[in-house]
């Protein structure tokens, strides 16, 4: 799916520097930051759940 991406003009400094750098495509890179930052988000959610989980282990036992 198409997208235009609006970047402050320093970001998109940085990341034309960067591309150049890797000999990648901006457009690569963003995708894999947003990724990345999809999978530690993702990556949250898991570590609270196993929290709740783990210190809540006995009500849950309780309701089951």
């Amino acid at each position: 799916m198409a997208m235009t991406l609006r970047l402050p003009d320093d970001l998109d400094a940085k990341l034309t520097e960067r591309a150049r750098r890797e000999g990648r495509s901006k457009q690569e890179l963003a995708i894999e930051a947003i990724r990345d930052a999809q999978n530690r988000a993702e990556l949250k959610v898991n570590d609270v759940l196993v929290e709740l989980m783990d210190s809540d282990a006995e009500i849950l036992d309780y309701l089951k």
